[in-house]
């Protein structure tokens, strides 16, 4: 399989288009492009994480950088590392929401933010070159640092709007799936400092996911059933690397995942109003939710990099992406499920409901998403023709391309992580939005 390469980093499956040497090279490659200095490097469970990790450390010792080796850990801990340290970058090697068999590197600056696409650039050229390694008396090396994980729980446990008294007052307890993946220590951790009774479920930390592990209600059914057979009060679930959030009601009943950014910002927009970034494919409740509270939403492409330089352009106070992913520059500017947590239990805390009451109270509207192989849909101006026909709406060319009506939406996207196409739709209700889905898919 094709290694894929993106603003994301470069991913791939393991044997097949990712091993040691593609690994080392790009490693290389970033190792060589960063000025003298350490690189923080962490990663999530995976069984090829350690293999990858020899890989990228060997690469970047050759390019005569210190490796501060923080272990098994979150992307979001990574970069609060990197962020709050003299390293002049970071590696986190996970292959986020992907099966067992992928992996990837996901690069980093010096201030904890990911590459942009000119950096992305500049180290394909690194990699074509094939420079930038020194002498055998320049050499770096591995040095174990502890403390990361801490040090991003002081991080979250310091926000001035966290109440910890207030939720432990409630006597709240959350079921954690953690799909054996890098969360399965630092949320239970978590969720003991704010006074919530945590039931962990999946949080070995083997790296063998026992479900898909994309945070998403039909890979949930686990989890619901944990949380009616504990009478919890709710459920979290998180991908691998713990940049994704999905909710379960103490109904046992699993939120779409889009539910957790517009939950946070509800929260978040009542207490500190200001703008908002979040992409093309998040769902248009934030839209409502901003104005309600007064305050504007900004668009743009998909990919965590391209949301974050509108958070740090337009100054906003939140953003995200409809996948779970809340990031709260506070903190860090990067998605963050520890952050989406903490803003979960206290916006609970504060209503004084359950998750459930919280989301009745916000209008109706439902989300589909389907991917097809790329060669199975038209493109450009046939592709818009397909749009146009599903009625009176305009279209937005930002990222591959988006049909926006009253009340409904379509969005269809090449993936920036799978070799498919991503069609998406919103509306009001469930049949209208799989309805609009079947309408581009017939065009197959």
């Amino acid at each position: 399989m094709p290694l894929r390469i993106s603003i994301s980093g470069i991913r791939g499956v393991i044997g097949d288009g990712l091993d040691a040497v593609t690994v080392s090279r790009w490693a290389a490659a970033y190792g060589a492009w960063l000025p003298a200095g350490p690189v923080v490097v962490g990663r999530d469970s995976r069984p090829s994480g350690p293999m990858v990790f020899d890989a990228v450390a060997a690469a970047l010792a050759s390019t005569g950088h210190e490796i501060w080796d923080i272990g098994i850990t979150t992307t979001p801990t990574v970069e609060v590392a990197v962020q709050e340290s003299n390293a002049v970058g970071g590696i986190i090697i996970t292959a986020s929401h992907n099966p067992q068999q992928w992996n990837a590197l996901k690069f980093l600056q010096g201030d904890g933010l990911f590459l942009t696409a000119a950096h992305n650039r500049e180290v394909r050229q690194r990699h074509e070159d094939g420079t930038g390694h020194v002498a055998w008396d320049k050499l770096g090396h591995v040095v174990e640092r502890q403390g990361a994980d801490q040090q991003h729980l002081n991080a979250i446990m310091g926000v001035d709007w966290l109440d910890v008294d207030r939720i432990r007052s409630r006597g709240l307890h959350a079921v954690v799936d953690a799909v054996e993946g890098a969360g399965g220590s630092i949320v239970p951790r978590l969720l003991e400092a704010m006074g919530v009774r945590c039931t962990p479920l999946f949080c070995e930390m083997s790296g063998n996911f026992p479900h898909d592990p994309e945070p998403t209600p039909a890979h949930l059914k686990d989890l619901c059933a944990e949380v009616v057979a504990q009478g919890a009060d709710m459920g979290f679930a998180v991908d691998p690397d713990v940049d994704r959030l999905a909710l379960v009601d103490g109904g046992g009943v699993a939120l779409s995942e889009e539910m957790t950014l517009v939950i946070a910002s509800d929260f978040l927009l009542g207490k500190t109003p200001g703008d908002m970034a979040v992409n093309l494919s998040t769902t248009g409740l934030i839209e409502v939710v901003a104005a309600k509270h007064g305050c504007k939403v900004h668009r743009t492409p998909v990919g965590e990099a391209n949301v974050v330089e509108t958070i740090l352009a337009e100054n906003c106070i939140l953003g995200g992406e409809g996948n779970g992913g809340v990031i709260y520059p506070t903190i860090h500017a990067g998605r963050d499920a520890l952050v989406g947590i903490a803003m979960v239990l206290q916006a609970v805390a504060e209503h004084g409901g359950s998750l459930g009451d919280i989301v009745a109270d916000l209008p109706p509207v439902s989300m589909v998403k389907t991917k097809v192989a790329a060669e199975d849909l038209p493109s450009g101006k046939a592709l818009e023709d397909v749009l146009l026909k599903l009625g009176p709406g305009v279209i937005d060319s930002r990222d591959g391309l988006k049909w926006v009506a009253e009340g409904a939406w379509v969005h269809v996207r090449p993936s920036n992580t799978e070799p498919v196409v991503r069609i998406i739709a919103e509306a009001q209700d469930e049949a209208t939005a799989v309805e609009l889905i079947n309408r581009v898919k017939s065009t197959v």
